[in-house]
């Protein structure tokens, strides 16, 4: 047995080494090969592999590769690039435009965004109307529309093909439209009426109705919808590609599974920015210029909320006794676990708000759920600093012996230990109640970014823990307090 499970560790320990596929190509380049061994050893490489190698080779080394590839393969390289400006300067602009048309519309979007405008007007000029007119439709949708994410990469055909047509249709058109795993029949009037999935065609008898094997109650978007409003959809079918439909429901693009993981990676980037307090998703290579852009809004808010907290503090201050001062050394420890708790319960909510089928009664729910869990944790860490703070104030501190009062120490930890109760408790509700309130006035929830959340609930917490303090220490006199 015990020899079973140590083969069981080497072999999941003991991965082999895999191929560096990126450090093969930039050898084949070292070695001078010729284009045309290049190019038949090229094609058995992945073209995010090329892609990867461009930036370390030379100007002189990636016109070669560009020769050895040709113009489908060069499209199809570029579409992984991050960066492809630098590169697309190498290139004379005909052959640019040609690149361009050979990439799906939302790829070459893409990349002529990246270049200023005189140079993008010109190689549209040199463009297909087919390929333009592509390029313009998406470009006619909001950044924050589906339309926008789509592809016009699908092959469609009419729903009273027979089999055989339907076949020569795929077979006509795969050429140019590679996504076809995934096909759509249409009405007359270019109108959505159902999918069919190309291993049914495949397998479907020539005399078989088209009708028998065409999915009509399939998944579709509309170009005009939100990406939030229809992402969480987008995800539970976890289809190649989706349907995407303009407002008189003919078949206009499609969105395909990778679309669907860059615009979860666009939504996670942006809600993550929000979270952090920046106004923009940042990029590494970005000028700092416009890095402080994105963040000096929330800064400046943040600020101004924080000068707030300041004046209230020093307000306290005023009417609080000299024997009272050591309350002041735990003012961190109050604030600091308010904002962790908000920022949790804050991450919690704006997850569940982005599931279109959470209810308001679910709302209500989560709601007191997040009271009990902020009433509970409070009660944890109240009797933990109940104990430990009145253990060192009294007899690791001089407070006691300076004033004479035996259990001072202990009705210090037990105002602290109250305050961490109620401000847990509030915190969790404010993390909460916050989102919830930017989502009904139709604000991005993760604008009540962890930042804000947290000073928002510095600003309660200060109310919250001086408050008590007065209350039990000078207005009902429940804890004595020591005079100079």
């Amino acid at each position: 047995m015990n020899e079973d499970k140590n083969n069981l560790n080497e072999t999941v320990v003991d991965v082999p080494e895999k191929r560096d596929y990126e450090r093969e190509l930039l050898l084949l380049f070292e070695q001078n090969t010729p284009i045309k061994v290049l190019k038949e050893l090229l094609d058995d490489y992945h073209e995010n592999d090329i892609a990867s190698v461009l930036p370390s080779l030379t100007k002189e080394q990636r016109v070669k590769l560009y020769k050895a590839l040709g113009v489908d393969r060069v499209s199809d390289v570029f579409a992984y690039l991050d960066d492809v400006e630098e590169f697309i300067e190498e290139l004379d602009v005909e052959k640019v435009a040609d690149i361009l048309e050979n990439m799906d519309a939302d790829d070459a979007i893409d990349v002529l965004d990246e270049l200023d405008v005189e140079k993008k007007e010109e190689i549209i000029s040199l463009m297909e109307e087919d390929s333009v007119a592509d390029i313009q439709l998406i470009e006619s949708y909001e950044d924050d529309e589906i339309g926008s994410k789509m592809t016009t990469n699908y092959i469609a055909f009419s729903k009273d093909c027979t089999i055989k047509q339907a076949m020569r249709t795929v077979i006509r058109e795969a050429e140019e439209n590679d996504n076809i795993s995934t096909l759509y029949a249409v009405n007359e009037d270019g109108t959505f009426y159902g999918a069919i999935q190309l291993k049914d065609l495949i397998r479907a008898r020539e005399n078989t109705p088209l009708d028998d094997i065409i999915t009509t109650s399939y998944p579709y978007v509309y170009a005009k919808e939100t990406v939030e409003n229809c992402l969480e959809q987008l995800k539970d079918y976890s289809e190649d590609s989706i349907p995407v439909l303009n407002k008189n429901n003919i078949l206009i693009g499609v969105i395909t599974a990778s679309d669907i993981v860059e615009v979860v990676d666009e939504e996670l980037g942006e809600d993550y920015a929000k979270l952090a307090g920046l106004t923009e998703e940042e990029d590494v290579n970005e000028p700092v210029f416009k890095s402080i852009k994105k963040r000096i809004p929330w800064l400046l808010i943040l600020l101004a909320l924080g000068l707030v907290v300041s004046s209230i503090i020093s307000k306290f201050q005023e009417t609080i006794p000299l024997g009272l001062l050591v309350l002041y050394s735990f003012q961190s420890l109050i604030l600091g676990m308010s904002g962790n708790t908000g920022t949790q319960s804050l991450g919690v909510t704006i997850r569940l708000l982005s599931n279109e089928e959470f209810t308001g009664k679910e709302k209500l729910k989560f709601i007191l759920k997040e009271i009990r869990v902020g009433l509970l944790n409070g009660l944890i860490m109240g009797l933990i600093s109940f104990v430990l703070i009145g253990l060192y104030v009294t007899y690791l501190t001089d407070y006691p012996t300076l004033y004479g009062i035996p259990y001072y120490g202990f009705e210090i930890s037990a105002c602290i230990g109250i305050s961490l109760i109620a401000t847990t408790v509030i915190a969790s509700l404010v993390g909460t109640l916050v989102p919830m309130f930017f989502k009904k006035i139709g604000v991005d929830p993760a604008v009540a970014s962890g930042p804000l959340i947290t000073t928002l609930n510095d600003l309660i917490s200060v109310f919250t823990y001086y408050g008590l303090s007065l209350l039990l220490f000078v207005q009902i006199g429940l804890f004595s307090y020591p005079l100079l």
